[in-house]
């Protein structure tokens, strides 16, 4: 694959437009975690995480359009959790565009689901654990992905030669279990370890007013288990366990007027019992709320997850309710409010988020996240973080 990836891109860089063709992107960000509460583990850092986060995106396109590069590193340097110092390429692949098909080699991020709180059809990429706990960061995966486009709707075809481990936590870090994870330590249920060949497939297409798609994945699950290890310098640690797991799936969302409904679900086998998860729910927009049209949306989903506690990976979600507003000023700022949270329908537990964000000028943004615990039974999952209730700040500057 290496080889292909390389003549594509040799063919491209070596045309003589290919200086002018280039197009370059850049953020950099200043961000401030502040955890309100004294933490529950005395490793871990107490109040201030201060970090920098640098996006940048170059993009090559051919002058008809059929061939594109594009590079999309990522760098967060954290001023107190060595782990969450990394640096990954969410993206650096050859594309090329046919008439009735599309090619893509190397290493992207694929996005598949429709609900708010939860995405549970979205397999194909790695979550970025020391991003935040809500699994929406993921890292760059590999593959060839092959769709073809026809009348009867989009066919996407992946074959997926690597395997990215989760990242998580360090022993200083904040949002973590109480027994530090160790990712250089990852057991796996299959002998070619990371190097395991998955493969994936998804069908989508709109039927009316509903856009629905049907996914298939065997191969190493991205949901690692934990088997208790020992470590010389930190005591008890966890090891994630990698298992390979065959998982179909499938997302609808029916849209009509100011209504969208949505569902996503799951079968999933491989990781002890065959278990299914879903998430459905509603979203109604009230538009123009206020004369400078802004507009209000609502939202409720359930959540169930039907996995066996003793073999699967331990999942939060059993049965819980997820309740929340977006509220979107519509102004030149881009102004944007979204406030959800997530509650325990047998214990109360819950979390909450709040997000705000505001373009300043040409080429700023500030945002401000609240993410809150409250209520925790001692026996839920978020109990490891109940002492994490936090705020953050980030200012970002565009190039």
């Amino acid at each position: 694959m290496r080889a292909i990836i390389l003549t594509a891109l040799g063919g491209l860089l070596a045309s003589p437009a290919a200086a002018q063709d280039w197009e370059f992107n850049a953020d950099i960000g200043a961000e401030a975690r502040i955890f309100v509460e004294d933490p529950a583990y005395p490793e871990q850092l107490e109040t201030w995480q201060p970090s920098l986060i640098l996006n940048a995106e170059a993009v090559h396109e051919s002058a008809d359009g059929r061939h594109q590069i594009v590079l999309a590193p990522f760098a967060r340097i954290d001023g107190e959790d060595d782990d969450r110092t990394h640096v990954d390429l969410r993206e650096a692949y050859y594309r090329y565009a046919g008439d009735e098909f599309d090619l893509l080699i190397g290493a992207t991020k694929i996005f598949w689901g429709v609900t708010e709180s939860r995405h549970l059809v979205d397999v194909i990429n790695q979550t970025d654990g020391v991003e935040d706990i809500d699994e929406e960061d993921k890292l760059g995966q590999p593959m060839v992905k092959l769709s073809l486009l026809k009348d009867w709707g989009q066919l996407d075809l992946f074959l997926l030669p690597y395997f990215r481990e989760r990242t998580f936590p360090g022993e200083e870090g904040r949002l973590r279990f109480g027994v530090p994870v160790d990712p250089d330590r990852a057991l796996y249920e299959d002998d070619d370890e990371e190097w395991h060949t998955d493969v994936a497939a998804r069908y989508s297409n709109f039927f009316g007013d509903w856009d629905v798609g049907v996914s298939l994945f065997h191969g190493t699950s991205r949901e690692p288990g934990f088997v208790p290890g020992v470590d010389k310098d930190l005591g008890t640690i966890f090891r994630p366990n990698y298992e390979q797991i065959t998982q179909a799936g499938i997302d609808a969302q029916y849209t009509k007027d100011a209504w969208l409904w949505k569902f996503e679900g799951i079968v999933r086998e491989g990781q002890g019992d065959t278990f299914a998860a879903a998430v459905g729910g509603v979203e109604y927009t009230f538009f123009g709320v206020t004369e400078s049209g802004a507009d209000l949306g609502v939202l409720v989903e359930y959540l169930y997850d039907g996995r066996d506690e003793g073999t699967a990976p331990p999942s939060a979600f059993e049965h819980d309710v997820f309740y929340g507003a977006r509220y979107a000023l519509n102004d030149i700022q881009d102004t944007s409010i979204l406030a959800g949270g997530i509650s325990d329908v047998e214990d109360g537990s819950t979390s909450g988020l709040v997000e705000a964000s505001r373009r300043f000028g040409q080429n700023w943004t500030g945002e401000v996240e609240a993410r809150f615990f409250v209520n925790v039974a001692d026996d839920n999952l978020l109990a490891a973080f109940e002492r994490d209730s936090h705020v953050t700040l980030r200012l970002t500057r565009y190039f």
